[in-house]
């Protein structure tokens, strides 16, 4: 179990530096934060005892993001912005997720493909 934690921390930061690497206020520790949670969360879920419907307890980490992501996303008078924040916490969430269930390869190849989408905006300068 402490392997799936620290397994959580490193992916959730991996995303987190990139994150505030572009001035991101969800930045480095957020992403750890989030990341970790939802491994927490799941790695409880999956040892209550008793017969624990551990699909509830992912739904209500999924249900408990929304919320942060919407905190996250601001409108202007002619722009919305904090949408890929409100975007990538989620995914965050759901690497966590997986870490904690043990699905150590999908949290991976996830980190990965999540850290190149975001970085798609610096390789096409801002153009995506």
């Amino acid at each position: 179990m402490v392997t799936r934690i620290i397994v959580a921390i490193i992916l959730g930061a991996i995303i987190g530096l990139q994150r505030q690497s572009d001035g991101n206020p969800a930045g480095f520790r957020t992403h750890m934060l989030i990341c970790l949670g939802a491994a927490m969360f799941t790695i409880l879920s999956l040892d209550f005892p008793g017969t624990t419907d551990t699909s509830r307890i992912a739904a209500g980490i999924v249900t408990g993001i929304g919320f942060l992501g919407a905190g996250a996303i601001f409108r202007g008078e002619d722009k919305v912005r904090g949408l890929t924040t409100a975007a990538d916490l989620w995914a965050v969430t759901a690497i966590g997720i997986a870490v904690g269930i043990g699905y150590y390869v999908v949290a991976i190849v996830s980190t990965l493909l999540v850290g190149a989408i975001l970085l798609l905006k610096k390789l096409t300068g801002g153009k995506v």
